[in-house]
């Protein structure tokens, strides 16, 4: 398990300050509406709403659309805009200080020729141009075994191989030094070890990274169980390994708020009398959310009930643990959760909450969760009514089902 948050010096300066709020800034189909134009004329609101970091869709030039079966890492010609276009967003989100987080898919390849056994497992006449000793053996290729779970139908990319290693992290300095990404997001960070996660960040330096390990909770037939901690477990573990360098998203979280506002919200204690996700043990490591790309959008895997997503974003984004808003949310739903979403975030930021805040959880029953933060702001959602006790407390925000109140 990851060390106390008071026993432990953080690696990187940044994840010691904890103030990041992030911004998913694309769904699924983003690749269908000129998506660097798009974000273009958003930069102002997305920096002004209070966002330290836009997370942007995979910019290589990919087989499939969305950019998740990249071929040529160093053409940034994708189906989101032109090198150009990407270019001149990252420049107006430098202008904005808002950081552009790039999507770090390193775990497949698509090859450009057939090699051993008929497969695509070469890289010829692109750069970075591997061989089949590249691509895993349980993929088809001449490397080694995956050291983790296989994406399956595309050739793996063999990470104990030291020429692959280099090359990757070639490839992500020039993305910081030449094309300014600041900030990684690992994706399919099951795919292989988390050591290779440590040594990427520290040739690479990004500023903040975060990895997508995203694990199957724990569940009686359908139901959740109420006890996910070897679930969370298994996200710290991986953080432990990757150096404890980078942060990850909190699973555990969202399979548990989704169902806790449902009436449940007895969940969102844990047998300790902590946040039952990542962030009751390791909030500095905690990227929260409510929806994502795969989840959520025209995906819907794993969606949040609808009804209840300022419920979540009340209770995200007042908690310890670094938050994060997806984009349909923000911007496509409907302008009042916007306006209700920058409020929450301005509380937030005003109040000074950040990853490390100290939670005293004060209600956890069926219809009703209320918590103080930092002893500077109390929330509560659910149907249950409550209220903090005391004159010094004031209503800072309301809506359906929650409320925010700060001191």
């Amino acid at each position: 398990m990851g060390l106390d948050e008071s026993q432990q010096s953080d690696p990187l300066v940044v994840i010691r300050n904890g103030k990041e709020i992030i911004l998913q800034a694309f769904d699924w189909e983003s690749h269908k509406h000129d998506w660097w134009r798009n974000l273009d004329t958003k930069v102002p609101d997305i920096a002004k709403s209070g966002f330290t970091t836009a997370w942007l869709p995979p910019a290589c030039q990919s087989l499939a659309p969305e950019g998740y079966l990249p071929q040529n890492l160093y053409s940034l010609n994708s189906k989101y805009g032109s090198e150009d276009l990407l270019k001149a967003l990252l420049n107006k989100m430098k202008q904005y200080k808002v950081r552009a987080m790039a999507d770090i898919v390193i775990n497949h390849r698509v090859g450009t020729t057939q090699g051993h056994g008929g497969m695509y497992n070469r890289y010829d006449g692109i750069p970075m141009s591997w061989d089949e000793h590249a691509i895993t053996s349980c993929t088809g290729g001449r490397g080694n075994k995956s050291t983790g779970d296989n994406f399956n139908g595309v050739p793996n990319i063999d990470h104990t191989q030291s020429f692959v290693r280099k090359d990757l992290i070639d490839w992500m300095r020039w993305l910081r030094s030449s094309v300014g990404f600041q900030d990684f997001r690992f994706d399919f960070a099951k795919g292989y070890a988390s050591k290779y996660v440590k040594e990427y960040i520290e040739g690479a330096e990004p500023i903040f990274a975060v990895g997508e390990y995203w694990d199957t909770c724990n569940y009686k037939g359908s139901n959740l169980d109420y006890n996910q901690d070897s679930h969370r477990q298994r996200i710290i573990n991986w953080i432990d390994g990757a150096g404890q360098l980078s942060t990850a998203f909190d699973f555990t979280t969202k399979a548990v708020l989704q169902e806790a506002v449902k009436g449940e919200f007895w969940r969102l204690r844990d047998s300790k009398g902590k946040p039952p996700g990542v962030l009751g043990l390791w909030p500095s490591r905690a990227v929260t959310f409510i929806d994502n790309h795969d989840t959520g959008s025209t995906q819907a895997h794993w969606p949040f009930p609808s009804r209840h997503v300022m419920e979540g974003y009340a209770y995200i984004l007042t908690h310890p643990g670094i938050p994060s808003v997806f984009y349909d949310h923000f911007y496509e739903w409907d302008n009042s959760m916007h306006d209700q979403i920058v409020k929450l975030i301005a509380i937030r930021r005003n109040q000074g909450i950040h990853s490390r805040s100290s939670i005293r959880i004060l209600e956890a029953q069926p219809n009703l969760y209320a918590a103080t933060i930092d002893e500077k702001v109390s929330m509560k959602i659910g149907d249950g009514s409550w209220c903090p006790a005391g004159k010094e407390w004031t209503l800072a925000t309301s809506g359906h089902r929650y409320a925010v109140w700060q001191k």
